[in-house]
């Protein structure tokens, strides 16, 4: 019977989540912990945050299973990515208000390899926080294909949206990107070129 649980489907596995199955539950956390893990550190850029994210949002789901609604047509993983990563969000706001101390607290003598790899860090730094202040359906985007490496047709089924419309996703946070960058001096602004 234990093989039985493994070629369920993910819909079917809540099913009898939601009448208090208890394999269901496991055989849905192995499968999908790993996927759902990565989808959180790329949100939180934090192992430890991105690990409490993913347990928090299964434990969630463990103790109250109604808030997954078959009728609402969704495929499990797209509404429980969206679980994980509001979860991943908040603990990421947690977080914020040390940043600033942080950044001081590591503050030393620098040589100028130390100013390099600074450089590096600030540019880096500048890459996240503008992804971060992305939309979220372009960061959950971004995500998806270039972090976690998902093909364009699996992405935007994650996202509930045609192949079009997250290439349009795409498209836009590459361009909000580019921008905040060019705004905060980091990359240098273009002359007009043809499209």
């Amino acid at each position: 019977m234990k093989d039985n649980y493994d070629t369920k489907t993910d819909e079917e596995l809540m099913a009898a989540i939601q009448k208090g199955d208890h394999q269901s539950f496991c055989v849905l956390v192995r499968r999908h912990t790993q996927m759902f893990y990565a989808s959180a550190y790329r949100t939180c850029q934090n192992q430890d945050e991105a690990e409490d994210a993913v347990q928090e949002a299964f434990l969630k789901l463990w103790k109250k299973p109604e808030i997954w609604k078959a009728d609402k047509g969704a495929k499990f993983t797209t509404w429980f990515y969206r679980v994980v990563v509001n979860a991943a969000t908040d603990q990421m706001r947690k977080r914020k208000n040390n940043a600033g101390e942080y950044a001081l607290d590591n503050l030393t003598d620098l040589s100028d390899s130390q100013d390099q790899a600074m450089q590096a860090d600030e540019e880096q730094s500048a890459l996240e926080d503008a992804i971060e202040n992305l939309p979220d359906r372009q960061k959950m985007a971004l995500n998806l294909c270039f972090y976690e490496g998902l093909s364009n047709k699996d992405a935007a089924e994650m996202l509930g949206v045609g192949i079009k419309a997250l290439e349009s996703l795409l498209m836009r946070a590459k361009a909000g990107l580019k921008e905040t960058l060019i705004d905060q001096g980091f990359i240098e602004k273009e002359e007009k070129y043809g499209s």
